[in-house]
């Protein structure tokens, strides 16, 4: 399926064929209890199956960015744009920038910038509402650490971190430690609502203000000075 996320397909075909079930059992049946209930049933298998391919839909999208410039990792909402002292990813102060993606957003994630996986550090954790403060402490997450060259030949150290929200259940990330990947690059997605954080160096400078709509592989959120 064109512009549908792999991930998602399983979900699509099953959703489909689960609604056509019921429905062709709709006709076998006799009670009119029975069949009131069944073809209900295929009525809301249908909707969720149009739900999973609005939701696992996956743009092309062309990035386009200037030296030292970091594009967005993921739709949403600015939701924290802040220093912070890192010490789970950098161990370090780091500009911390959070992006909410609401069940309405693409959820496919793309690479902020050009780099190389240092280390990928995954936790299980809990499943608070993706939107709160608390959600980057206290849940699911998947953070990506990356050294990235900027001008001078200076190593940026940079993280992103996937967290999982209420709803969402699964991260998925498909590149490992010591990859190579390039700004804009799909790297993974979290199924269900979720969000997004990205550890940045204190030069960071933000393009972006707290409240605005952000495109992943599109929206360039600052540069590194």
């Amino acid at each position: 399926m064109k512009y549908i996320a792999k991930e998602g397909v399983s979900f699509i075909i099953i959703s489909l064929s689960v609604s056509f079930v019921f429905f062709i059992l709709y006709f076998y049946l006799t009670g009119e209890t029975l069949k009131y209930i069944f073809l209900s049933l295929s009525f809301i298998f249908f909707i969720l199956y149009i739900f999973n391919i609005y939701f696992f839909r996956d743009p092309e999208r062309k990035t386009d960015l200037k030296e030292d410039e970091i594009v967005c990792p993921a739709d949403g909402r600015v939701i924290f744009l802040q220093k912070v002292f890192d010490d789970r990813f950098l161990n370090r102060e780091a500009v911390k920038l959070s992006i909410f993606m609401s069940l309405f957003d693409v959820h496919v994630n793309r690479a902020p910038v050009n780099g190389k996986v240092e280390k990928i550090i995954y936790n299980k954790g809990r499943f608070f509402s993706a939107n709160l403060d608390k959600a980057s402490l206290e849940n699911e997450f998947n953070g990506i650490i990356l050294n990235s060259n900027i001008s001078g030949g200076r190593i940026a150290k940079i993280a992103f971190v996937q967290i999982a929200g209420l709803v969402a259940r699964r991260i998925v990330c498909t590149i490992k430690e010591g990859d190579e990947i390039t700004a804009g690059e799909r790297f993974g997605l979290i199924k269900y609502g979720s969000r997004l954080d990205l550890y940045l160096p204190l030069d960071f400078k933000s393009y972006v203000r707290i409240n605005d709509r952000v495109f992943s592989g599109k929206t360039v959120l600052g540069r590194l000075e």
